[in-house]
């Protein structure tokens, strides 16, 4: 479509006019003709007054919106708002935090918090393929750092050395390529290479740390090691890569969003993840893929907060 905007402020201007969310949208998720979400029928009407499609076959909810099947449904919150947040949250490399949504937009810190969480949802991708070539293993902690708390409250939280009281994080990424991360139980040998031999396809070169739950991956894998007590490379031997990643999430999960629950932390790895993975895109073209994955996905505020279990999504 001609005239689709390519910044921000194109952004803006573009989507306060209801005509041009329609159309953007429309051309996204029906791009052969608008069809009813619930019965898949193109014999529909669209009520330009009410700004819907009404449903000419017999059956319960005839009307929809362009929320209706999406994240964004039964949200009061306008098109123009849901989409700019979603510009910013897959084009700012450290992410937007709730209460600068909250301030930006003039909505309440709760729903900006539920809106940011319905985008990360739909930024979450299947695994796809599994990972060939050269893939870089890694493990982080993620927690708050003792130095930055008040006496008590580290005495309360801070029970430990190393890793405890932390959550476990794990890392894949194919050289030249994309990267998984998601959240682990621990760093024991089982649940690491559980994970390995999932994601990574037998026989590809892996490179990862002096960690002895990596032991034994030679069998499947060509596994080299860096001792990172004597280098951080040594040649092609490196996790350099991985740890560039995790550099860019803690700076989000620190700088931005200051205190992340664990419960919640996985939304965050797929919202970096998905940055990461579309870096060599514009900004325009990583928006219009993030647009695509609104569809068939719905998350609940009980869902969200863990009152119910979520539904199974269309990915």
């Amino acid at each position: 479509m001609k005239n689709e905007p390519s910044t921000l402020q194109e952004a803006i201007l573009y989507f306060a006019d209801p005509a041009n969310c329609r159309e953007y949208l429309v051309a996204r998720r029906w791009p052969n003709g608008v069809t009813c979400p619930r019965c898949g029928s193109a014999n529909v009407l669209f009520l330009a007054k009410y700004n819907r499609w009404h449903c000419r076959e017999k059956h319960n909810g005839p009307q929809f919106t362009l929320k209706t099947g999406t994240v964004m449904e039964d949200s009061p919150i306008g098109l123009d708002k849901w989409l700019m947040v979603m510009w910013q949250i897959v084009n700012s490399k450290n992410g937007i935090s709730s209460c600068e949504v909250h301030r930006a937009i003039g909505i309440t810190q709760k729903s900006a918090w539920f809106m940011d969480h319905r985008i990360r949802f739909a930024l979450g991708m299947g695994p796809g393929a599994k990972l060939s070539g050269e893939v870089e293993i890694d493990e982080s902690f993620i927690g708050g750092k003792a130095r930055n708390m008040h006496k008590s409250k580290r005495a309360r939280k801070i029970t430990g050395t190393g890793g405890k009281d932390k959550v476990v994080v794990m890392g894949m990424m194919e050289r030249g390529g994309n990267v998984r991360a998601f959240v682990v139980d621990n760093r024991r040998k089982k649940e690491l290479q559980k994970n390995v031999r999932e994601h990574v396809e037998a026989g590809a070169a892996i490179f990862s740390d002096e960690l002895k739950s990596y032991d034994g991956l030679e069998s499947d894998y060509q596994h080299q090691v860096i001792n990172h007590a004597v280098e951080y490379a040594n040649g092609n031997v490196h996790t350099n890569s991985m740890e560039n990643f995790w550099s860019l999430l803690k700076r989000g999960l620190h700088g931005t969003y200051i205190s992340v629950e664990p419960f919640h932390l996985f939304r965050y790895l797929d919202e970096q993840t998905y940055r990461f993975n579309n870096r060599h895109m514009t900004d325009a073209e990583r928006f219009d893929m993030a647009v695509k994955g609104i569809v068939g996905k719905r998350l609940t505020f009980d869902q969200l907060t863990g009152q119910v279990e979520p539904a199974s999504q269309v990915n």
